[in-house]
């Protein structure tokens, strides 16, 4: 993984006691909360319903062990013994004090992490398939890019005050599990067939109050003109990006408004002036010595483990075989296999990990896996170098630690925003609905029956539970002062994306766990087979189904 140099270590501390300092004028009053805020922004630091939250980056989702025990050191001496990871591969703390946080950004600077970025009007943490570097799919290593696109966004002169937040997003499989779809830019790495490696470039994708699919801008674009390339987009979006209103401010309506075609032309017509710059290209020399910073670690030389893994799969131990069929996926070097964290039970809300679990965590992956952990979009964590015959006893500590569910990518594994229990912007709970629908699907078999379908929650329109991309969708809404939600169908992050489509009327929360019991009753009667995903069935059947089920006999 990549290591801080002596400029990347200067940068952080520096950071940290710049922000001290600023803290320091806060508390006495000689900054004003107004003066303040800006500060405190391009520090991760908000102010939420309750308390300040910290959003610490996680660059491309990937953690050592080291860095990992030390935000379980920070969760138990400066919040509340919990960290929660986000949909952005970040991780957030949800009560620390204002006075705390200039020692936990020098906590995070000693083990290479930091805070910046993380919020405010910039080019945000830059987000990646979770199973980079090990997917069997995978075509390119994406973290290299990633890194680069990092430093060269961080205190970019040109795109500190961008009209709105900017996501970036790259993907370097045959599978998208990066969702491209839905970024300010998405990137795929391809080769073409020179075998050249390039981007095909996707720009003006977004969730929110306006949700759209982004725009393919470039069928390859080559890998030396990468950060030249997203210089001009933005560019493009620094200067003609709306500022008089932040809800139609991001680059998806700008695109919208102007055109895709013509946005495309200035944008490759700006390109033709920053291509030639030298600091933006990226020459064999540089690509080399980054792609020195992510060599694969020392694999053995091992059996391919598939015996094993079938063994499994038909034992007669049900919970080992839902969880090797759910919550593994394969991995490029023969003998190894890519585990997935569940964090989404009835205990901790989805995403809350404690301190001791992280520090439990941390030891796993010293003990089977080259001490390295993701963080995935879904709110998982996952383990990505587990030996095939460890793996019933990754299994067995798994249990302890209650992320054995066997149901990644399944209907209980969902993605839920902290909702109204911390947002000052939400405008319902997304947790207690999360937990009771949980609750209300407590059969494990039934859950593997059902097989792979997403379920997001959001606590209001800015869509940070992904819900507008669920292939079912849940967004909380304000009814003269009352919580309900309304529920959507056939989203979709992956390859195949797509927006949601709203079912019918908004329903109360003590109504959404049996509406989502309808829901997959109907699709259990209505799919041609096992195999038909309940995307497909929505699809091909469209809402009717379920909105007779849903609303039939209960209006």
């Amino acid at each position: 993984m990549y290591r801080y140099d002596e400029a990347d270590q200067q940068i952080v501390e520096e950071r940290a006691r710049q922000f001290r300092g600023q803290v320091e004028r806060r508390l006495d009053g000689r900054l004003s909360e107004e003066e303040f805020r800006p500060l405190r922004l391009q520090n991760g630091l908000y102010l939420q319903l309750h308390a300040y939250m910290l959003r610490v980056a996680i660059p491309y989702g990937l953690l050592s062990a080291t860095q990992l025990r030390q935000l379980a050191h920070i969760a138990r001496t400066y919040d509340r013994g919990y960290g929660h990871f986000t949909t952005r591969q970040n991780l957030q703390f949800n009560w620390p004090t204002l006075t705390d946080t200039p020692a936990i950004l020098d906590a995070l600077a000693s083990v290479q992490m930091h805070a910046i970025q993380t919020s405010g009007n910039c080019v945000r943490n830059v987000t990646s398939d979770p199973f980079a570097g090990v997917a069997a799919d995978e075509i390119v290593d994406p973290r290299p890019y990633c890194e680069f696109l990092r430093q060269w966004s961080t205190f970019h002169p040109e795109f500190a005050h961008l009209p709105r937040k900017f996501k970036i997003a790259v993907t370097g499989a045959t599978v998208d599990r990066a969702a491209i779809a839905v970024h300010d830019i998405g990137l795929r790495i391809r080769k073409d067939e020179a075998g050249r490696i390039g981007f095909e470039y996707f720009a003006g994708g977004g969730q929110g109050r306006t949700p759209v699919l982004a725009e393919k801008l470039r069928d390859f674009l080559e890998e030396a003109d990468l950060l030249a390339y997203t210089e001009a987009v933005l560019r493009i979006y620094n200067e003609l990006g709306r500022r008089d209103n932040k809800y139609k401010a991001r680059i998806k309506v700008l695109i919208k408004e102007m055109g895709s075609a013509e946005f495309r032309r200035r944008v490759e017509a700006e390109f033709e002036t920053t291509r030639h710059d030298p600091a933006l290209r990226l020459d064999p020399e540089a690509l080399a010595r980054m792609k020195a910073h992510f060599v694969p670690p020392d694999y053995a030389t091992l059996p391919d483990g598939q015996t094993a893994l079938q063994a499994g799969r038909l034992g007669k131990d049900r919970a080992y075989a839902r969880w090797l069929a759910s919550n593994l996926a394969p991995h490029r070097v023969p003998g190894y296999a890519i585990v997935q964290l569940s964090l989404k039970s009835e205990t901790l809300p989805p995403g809350d990990v404690t301190a001791d679990q992280m520090d439990a965590i941390a030891d796993l992956a010293e003990r089977h896996g080259f001490g390295r952990i993701l963080v995935t979009h879904r709110q998982n964590l996952v383990l990505p170098d587990v030996r095939i015959d460890a793996l019933r006893q990754v299994h067995a500590a798994l249990e302890g630690l209650g992320f054995a569910t066997p149901n990644v990518d399944r209907v209980t594994d969902i993605i839920a925003c902290p909702g109204l229990d911390y947002c000052d912007l939400a405008n319902a709970r997304s947790i207690p609905v999360a937990q009771s629908i949980q609750q209300t699907l407590a059969d494990a078999d039934r859950v593997h029956d059902l097989g792979p379908l997403t379920l997001n929650i959001s606590g209001c329109i800015n869509a940070c539970g992904h819900h507008h991309v669920g292939n079912i969708g849940i967004l909380g809404i304000d009814k003269q002062g009352e919580e309900f939600y309304q529920l959507t169908l056939g989203g979709s992050a992956r390859d195949d994306a797509s927006v949601g489509k709203v079912l019918g009327r908004a329903l109360t929360a003590e109504e959404i766990p049996g509406a989502v019991e309808r829901i997959l009753a109907t699709y259990a009667v209505l799919r041609s087979g096992a195999d038909e995903a309940f995307l497909a069935v929505v699809r091909r059947v469209g809402l009717g189904p379920f909105k007779e089920a849903v609303y039939a006999d209960h209006s």
